[in-house]
């Protein structure tokens, strides 16, 4: 029998909300202006999931799929690289808005500014992100791994010419390492999604960065007539993503916002503990955070992201990793009709997770308190391709973390609303 997902919903008490200003429209607009100048820049398809959401009893399932983010196979790049606009701007006294990609590829900005040494700690794409930001750039960056990090990640990294290293610590740990040496470095400046006391700043902008895929899910949405998704399933290491996301959506919509679900790897569910608690403070998870999603495997949560969460979101979940290979196999074999999305470890814990809540009746409780019905417009994020080509093997082809045998009861009412 496999382990349970883990879910509790937010009660905890409200803070005083300071911190959803960060994804204010303005902010996001701004962030997506950056973005948009970069030659390499599209939107990301929106895939449309309509024979899956019809299977699972859903109005509608949308599935914002990032592989083809810049070219990276994933979003993280959006969030350093628009960091870096908003430290060099900062450093210059200039708006954001000046920071062309033209201008900051030029020579004048060379003269002007110089050079910055980026260093930042990563499972994989957000540094292989800041690399090639600081490669395309004319920066320098450092970049360190934690143990057991993917050989292919680190090489990707490497392919951008930063510096980097796996080290024998945890995400954490590497995090502090990279503080460290930017704080003892000449023009350094470390490049980090997560907050903590004194650091908070630049995580902000980072959340901002992430907030164009939000903004262009948004208007993707109705373009196809759903002007407001009535959830949205988004996963969480640190929490900068869900921050954004919650905190983008909440300012849309902010008299009906969507209910969002956040899910972690149960490997390293600090968001999924503090919520338990429910007093409103963090907690962390120590360790070696073993899972299969190394982007979630993060234990200390982005305090700015965490104020944002526990205000607005609607029940948190810790997801064993059953969970992430069965959306993985979900996503890569889809219903007839539907569109392939690769989705890697991290990326597709959300439909591993969504399909659990509704056709599983152990997690009746969850969709009940969720409102989830044939009326729900559910829109979830794959946030990574495939960036571990051999383990995205072995769960696909080889069946590695399989869910309990589907009943053939199951199989036959497939094919009779399919």
């Amino acid at each position: 029998m496999n382990e349970q997902i883990k879910w509790v919903p937010n009660r905890m008490p409200k803070s005083d909300d300071k911190n959803l200003s960060i994804m204010s429209l303005e902010n996001v607009a701004k962030a997506r202006a950056f973005h948009s100048s970069f030659p390499q820049y599209s939107i990301t398809p929106l895939a449309r999931l309509d024979t899956m959401a019809k299977y699972l009893g859903l109005g509608g399932l949308y599935i914002k799929d990032e592989s083809f983010r810049f070219g990276l196979n994933a979003f993280k790049v959006l969030g350093g690289s628009f960091a870096m606009a908003q430290y060099i701007a900062q450093q210059m006294g200039k708006d954001v808005s000046e920071m062309t990609y033209e201008y900051m590829t030029s020579e004048r900005l060379r003269k002007e500014f110089g050079q910055a040494t980026f260093f930042t700690a990563t499972d994989g794409n957000h540094g292989r992100g800041v690399a090639w930001a600081a490669n395309k750039l004319g920066q320098k960056a450092v970049v360190h791994m934690p143990k057991g990090s993917a050989k292919p990640r680190y090489d990707n990294i490497r392919k951008e010419g930063a510096q980097v290293t796996i080290e024998e610590l945890n995400y954490d740990d590497c995090v502090r390492l990279a503080a460290a040496e930017a704080e003892s470095t000449r023009h350094g400046v470390i490049v980090q999604d997560t907050a903590w006391d004194g650091y908070e700043t630049i995580p902000a902008w980072i959340m901002q960065g992430y907030g164009t895929l939000a903004s262009e899910a948004a208007d993707q949405l109705r373009q196809i007539g759903v002007n407001r998704p009535t959830h949205i399933f988004v996963q969480a290491g640190v929490g900068s993503l869900a921050g954004a996301i919650q905190g983008f959506f909440q300012n849309l919509f902010p008299n009906d916002p969507p209910k969002v679900v956040v899910m972690e790897a149960m490997a390293a569910d600090c968001l999924y503990r503090g919520a338990l608690v429910g007093d409103g403070k963090p907690r962390t998870v120590d360790g070696d955070l073993a899972t299969i999603m190394a982007g979630l495997a993060c234990g200390e949560p982005n305090t700015l992201s965490w104020d944002i969460l526990r205000n607005h979101t609607a029940a948190f979940a810790a997801c064993p990793d059953w969970v992430s290979a069965k959306g993985m196999r979900m996503l890569g074999v889809p219903c007839e009709g539907d569109p392939v999305v690769i989705s890697g470890e991290s990326g597709a814990v959300g439909m591993g997770c969504i399909d659990a809540i509704m056709e599983d009746d152990a997690y009746q409780d969850f969709r009940d308190y969720l409102g989830l019905d044939r009326f729900s417009q559910v829109l979830m994020f794959s946030t990574e391709g495939n960036t571990d080509p051999l383990k995205f093997r072995r769960i696909i082809w080889d069946g590695e973390y399989p869910t309990t045998s589907t009943p053939q009861s199951d199989y036959e009412g497939y094919r009779a609303h399919s």
